[in-house]
């Protein structure tokens, strides 16, 4: 194959590439901010002292939509997904079909979590009505449900962190992004796994703080991907691959 032969061949790819990495990202920094940091904020009536039981009945609204933006940013992962579905497919099928595995578990564990929050929601308002009543009663079915939310996110956690470290291991792999981009988005999801995920389903108590490295990595890709797209090879390299 030409030189001018190949040119023309990346040249037909590169706009639905750009197009496929413009959509990808945008919908990856919703995911950050919809998905992984807003509900969390406004879930902290479900952990501040004295706990859920108290305290949850006292801001429904506040509850029901940080649910609502868990499934959005749940959907937002198989979003990114499908967005990317071609590009990565391209490169390695089994890996683009293990990326949209984990977005689908993902989806699927969130909406287990959900369902979890509301139960705590409806205990804690059953709970303010009864004005004290049955406490131990309550209580009881407090430590329940509270287990049971608490393994459900984590678990939920450590799927979608399983996504992101698989997506930014396609990056890297492929070199569609700057390879030290892909390679701190990695390091910074394996930190959020341990730091989080993994501590929590250890019944260790989360370090947060190894989760925090990994949201400015989440922006200056989302960024990246908007601005340039998925990143494509040199036209030099293409032709000498074909010829």
């Amino acid at each position: 194959m030409s030189t001018a032969e190949s040119i023309e061949s990346t040249s037909n790819t590169a706009a639905p590439k750009k197009n496929a990495g413009q959509l990808a990202g945008g919908m990856l920094l919703l995911h950050l901010a919809l998905g992984l940091t807003a509900p969390f904020i406004l879930l902290d009536p479900l952990i501040a002292r004295p706990g859920f039981l108290g305290r949850a009945a006292e801001f429904p609204a506040q509850m029901r939509t940080a649910v609502f933006l868990l499934f959005v940013g749940s959907a937002l992962a198989l979003g990114v997904t499908s967005a990317s579905w071609r590009v990565f497919r391209n490169h390695s099928i089994p890996m683009a079909l293990w990326l949209f595995g984990l977005a689908v578990a993902t989806f699927s564990l969130q909406a287990v979590d959900n369902a979890h929050i509301l139960s705590m929601l409806s205990l804690s308002q059953r709970y303010a009505e009864s004005h004290g009543a049955r406490q131990e009663l309550f209580e009881g079915l407090a430590i329940l449900i509270g287990a049971a939310r608490k393994w459900s996110h984590y678990s939920a956690l450590l799927t979608v962190g399983c996504w992101i470290v698989l997506f930014f291991a396609l990056l890297f792999r492929f070199r569609l992004t700057p390879r030290w981009l892909s390679a701190a988005g990695l390091i910074g999801a394996l930190m959020q796994i341990g730091g989080v995920s993994v501590r929590g389903l250890l019944g260790l108590s989360p370090e947060t703080r190894l989760a925090m490295p990994l949201a400015p990595i989440y922006v200056l890709t989302a960024i990246w991907l908007m601005v340039r797209g998925f990143r494509e090879p040199d036209t030099l390299s293409v032709d000498r691959r074909l010829t």
